[in-house]
């Protein structure tokens, strides 16, 4: 069986299952399936995974996607609605697939949810650009196209607004904002709760409007990639404080440059900016003022790229292997073994599945 079906197989398998798991009474502050988004990368990867067996074994800690309601009449007054209206925004977005090519839903739909990028830690997006890396390599199989609306509905569901400083209009680079970005005092509880302290920072929306943004929209892909870059070799500095939650500061905006050849140009620069103030909310959350990790482990090989994705496949965690696939990508724009030490680090820090 190729790649391109057993993908499309597991995207078959998966899409009984919701998009989260866990949370308290009201469903709120649960965990995300991860898998498509990880199974993505083990298909096109060619990484050495019995497919079968990682989704049998994932699959156990999974909900059953809830049952549609009430059908989406008002989509602004919908956006995140949460978990009760999953299975509602799920029927939407798959009509929405039936009746339209995906993408002019996806272009239609980017811009309004773009305010909500965070949504689940984020993964609404992810999930998203991994569905869109699937169609835009010419499998556009009915499985494919039905993962981007699973991707949809969950970023509709649980849309969370960030408070906004605007557009980057500096000067800085993106290594020295990322510097830059304050942290909260108090860095405790779920990650909703540490978003919606942000609005307390004074020096928020001056760190957002601080980066030097692409000259051009033609500009937004490198602007993104530099985002990206600076994100994954800074794992290597802080990932401990919150090793799960920190691979997210690169893998969001690496989405969001992932799904930009899908979308009509004009969109790309209120793209940028989405994913500048993704990655710089979860740093603002989650990383620490000062360096704390030792550097463990270095590929020293004569194939480090190889050997950085055995590694991920050996050690199947979801967050690992897509963390991974973009240190490999930076390693390949930059040269810089740093963003394959982060991807190890990643390893070392997060347990095995």
């Amino acid at each position: 069986m190729t790649s391109a079906a057993t993908l499309s197989e597991a995207y078959q398998r998966l899409h009984r299952w919701g998009p989260e798991f866990g949370g308290d009474e009201r469903g709120d502050h649960g965990l995300t399936n991860h898998a498509p988004m990880a199974l993505e990368v083990i298909c096109r990867r060619g990484l050495q995974v019995n497919v079968d067996r990682w989704v049998d074994r994932y699959v156990r800690r999974l909900m059953d996607l809830p049952t549609a309601r009430t059908p989406i009449t008002s989509w602004s007054s919908a956006l995140g609605t949460g978990r009760s209206r999953l299975g509602d925004w799920t029927t939407y977005f798959t009509g929405e697939l039936a009746e339209r090519p995906w993408r002019d839903v996806l272009a239609t739909w980017w811009p309004r949810l773009l305010p909500g990028i965070v949504a689940g830690s984020s993964h609404g997006v992810i999930r998203v650009g991994h569905a869109v890396r699937t169609l835009l390599a010419g499998e556009q199989t009915e499985p494919a196209i039905a993962e981007l609306g699973h991707g949809l509905a969950f970023w509709a569901a649980r849309f969370q607004p960030l408070p906004s400083g605007g557009e980057p209009a500096g000067q800085l680079s993106a290594a020295a904002t990322f510097l830059a970005v304050p942290r909260l005092a108090d860095q405790s509880g779920f990650v909703a709760y540490r978003l919606g302290r942000l609005a307390q920072l004074p020096s928020w929306p001056q760190t957002l409007r601080g980066l030097c943004p692409p000259a051009t929209p033609a500009d937004v892909p490198a602007g993104l990639a530099d985002l990206v870059d600076v994100a994954t070799v800074r794992y290597q500095l802080h990932g401990a404080a919150s090793p799960v939650l920190l691979v997210h500061t690169a893998t969001a905006p690496n989405a969001v440059r992932h799904t930009l050849p899908a979308l009509p140009e004009s969109l790309w620069p209120q793209s940028f900016t989405a994913a500048w103030t993704a990655a710089a909310a979860i740093t603002a959350c989650y990383a620490p003022l000062d360096a704390i990790d030792p550097v463990r482990d270095k590929l020293t090989g004569p194939d480090p790229i190889g050997d950085a994705l055995a590694t991920a496949a050996r050690h199947g965690d979801e967050h690992v292997l897509k963390f991974t696939d973009t240190a490999v990508e930076v390693y390949q724009r930059t040269g810089d073994p740093a963003a394959l030490t982060a991807a190890q680090h990643a390893a070392h820090l997060i347990d095995p599945t």
